[in-house]
């Protein structure tokens, strides 16, 4: 498959500015090549540096790509947090060259990193169902997709009582008693005290079961309080009824 052309009406796009592109982390891996932040990031997959800095040198193509496709910069954006969460699923699979030569005149074109990535955002594009405007709830400022990804990952490591008490708190933000309600309605023993109490635990741990070094990009400063610890990105509107599939 081949990706849509890089033409000058799609590169004249206006580029999100992402701070984690300043990180030390992620200018000390700068100097890397694509070939090199590839192997590292299927050599340590419990790290989330090479992703990062990954997504940092190639959001401005995905993103010109994506917005000058969709319809709306919220569909956009809400596509563009999907596109890098494929990337990160499909990217341990993804094997380069040991060098990047020039083919010669005929032969099959050398993968690449960049045209791999043209080319899967081009399927992410060509194959999404979008919401309509109003069911997005992705900030794209408020939770750059690396944070996005990673969390996401995160979650699914907790418990399933602390995956949904986190998301009845954070997504539906219902109080500790409607959400000790439910759990016991589910069969659960814990009042609205033990609920807050099980909320800064479950943040707590969603905070460990990060990468260290997504934590230092993302996370520099303490909370503020235990509950805000780690914000779980909404990408779109859910209803209560989805929760029984996270148990």
């Amino acid at each position: 498959m081949v990706g849509p052309a890089l033409t000058p009406e799609v590169m004249s796009v206006q580029i999100p500015y992402f701070p984690e592109a300043s990180h030390e982390i992620v200018q000390q891996l700068a100097p890397l090549s694509d070939r090199d932040l590839v192997h590292h990031f299927k050599a340590d997959p419990t790290a989330g540096r090479y992703f990062t800095t990954i997504f940092c040198r190639y959001s401005p193509i995905v993103y010109s790509l994506i917005r000058h496709s969709a319809r709306s910069p919220v569909q956009a954006d809400y596509l563009f947090a999907l596109t890098w969460r494929h990337i990160l699923n499909e990217l341990g699979g993804l094997e380069l060259p040991a060098e990047e030569p020039t083919p010669e005149h005929g032969a099959q074109p050398v993968t690449s990193l960049q045209s791999w990535l043209i080319n899967l955002t081009a399927l992410c594009i060509n194959q999404a169902v979008l919401p309509e405007v109003e069911e997005i709830h992705y900030v794209l400022a408020e939770a750059s997709p690396p944070l996005w990804c990673y969390t996401e990952r995160a979650l699914n490591q907790l418990e399933p009582i602390e995956r949904l008490i986190i998301i009845m708190a954070q997504t539906f933000r219902w109080s500790d008693t409607r959400i000790a309600a439910y759990l016991q309605a589910e069969g659960e023993q814990i009042t609205p005290v033990a609920v807050a109490s099980r909320l800064r635990i479950a943040c707590r741990h969603l905070a460990e079961a990060l990468p260290e070094d997504i934590r230092q990009i993302y996370l520099p400063t303490a909370p503020t309080s235990p509950s805000e610890a780690v914000r779980v990105p909404e990408l779109a509107a859910a209803s209560p009824e989805s929760l029984t599939s996270m148990v």
